[in-house]
């Protein structure tokens, strides 16, 4: 068994550039600190995110900002419903000079992926955005490239205007490690909001980390110790969203059409990994678990009618399924 407090000094070590990121970050944006963890969570533990929120929340600033902190490659993709495959990954363009076919590389290779408004975007767009998502790839023609690590695609996406909008499917949806769900910031917050924003100098981040200790810190968040307890506690949490009768919530039956994969049972352990990470431990622990449980799992669960009718979310059910299962 490993060392905890050795571990725990090794994370001391490497995660002051966490302190630089979220400093940077907190000139542009103002409040919104679950959101800023979960970004931080999705790079850590080298999982794509969806954030959906209302317009004017600050998701596409939050995600800008993030990616001005790295000194890496950031390309933002308009999502609209007449862009076509070739414009996210690139295409073959005859030369007359050369007489040959030459690869044009498309915004998908960069770093870091903005895609704006994603479900504006027709299926065949956003499939070809699920071989980049997935296999850290792209295939244009007869070649295949490998997209440059760190790779991250943070997308959002407008719950209320549904037109001209093109629902994810549930294989692509289960490719983001997290949904996170943007609220308003409160009075005081928006009022700093208010004020920065009517200033002369509006304030910038600046790049202040490589994305070589990005790589190095993730090969330190899978060496963040992972109790078998925790892990009973993670498998628990997702077979009670495929077989709710298992653990007494057998009202949850007809409200759910389908479970967590067991992708979500991976994201959960990672995602945990990362935020105790970000705390500074070298341990997981259940809040740990808990705090994260959400945004893993949300778009993981599918409703049914009888939920739709009854106004029942997936927040619901995860919050009954939390209070439920037995924490160790």
């Amino acid at each position: 068994m490993m060392d905890i407090r050795e571990l725990n000094e090794r994370i001391r070590q490497e995660t002051p550039f966490i302190n630089l990121l979220v400093t940077e970050m907190e000139k542009v944006i103002i409040g919104q600190k679950d959101m800023v963890d979960r970004l931080l969570i999705g790079l850590l533990a080298n999982g794509h995110i969806l954030l959906e929120g209302v317009p004017g929340l600050a998701k596409t600033l939050a995600i800008k900002s993030l990616a001005n902190t790295i000194k890496a490659s950031f390309s933002r993709i308009q999502f609209t419903p007449d862009l076509l495959p070739a414009d996210l990954v690139g295409t073959m363009i005859y030369s007359q000079k050369s007489e040959e076919f030459l690869v044009r590389k498309g915004p998908v290779f960069a770093n870091f992926i903005l895609a704006d408004e994603i479900n504006r975007a027709p299926a065949k767009v956003q499939s070809a955005l699920l071989e980049a998502m997935q296999e850290r790839q792209v295939t244009i023609g007869d070649h295949t490239f490998l997209l440059e690590e760190p790779f991250l695609v943070l997308a959002t996406e407008n719950p209320i205007e549904q037109e001209g909008t093109y629902p994810l499917p549930e294989a692509q949806v289960d490719r983001f490690m997290l949904k996170v769900m943007i609220d308003y910031p409160k009075k005081e917050e928006e009022k700093l909001i208010l004020r920065q924003n009517v200033r002369h100098d509006f304030p910038v981040t600046t790049p202040v980390v490589e994305p070589a200790d990005i790589i190095k810190a993730r090969q330190v968040v899978r060496d963040v110790y992972l109790d078998e307890k925790i892990e009973n506690y993670i498998t628990d949490i997702v077979f009670a969203t495929r077989y709710p009768d298992q653990y007494q919530l057998s009202q949850l039956n007809p409200l759910i059409s389908y479970g967590g994969s067991p992708r979500a049972s991976i994201y959960l352990a990672l995602a945990s990994k990362a935020y105790a990470f970000i705390r500074q431990r070298g341990y997981v622990i259940p809040e740990d678990v808990r705090a994260v449980c959400h945004d893993v799992l949300r778009h993981r669960i599918g409703l049914t009618y009888e939920a739709e009718a009854e106004n029942i979310t997936t927040e619901d059910i995860i919050n009954d399924i939390l209070n439920k299962v037995e924490v160790p």
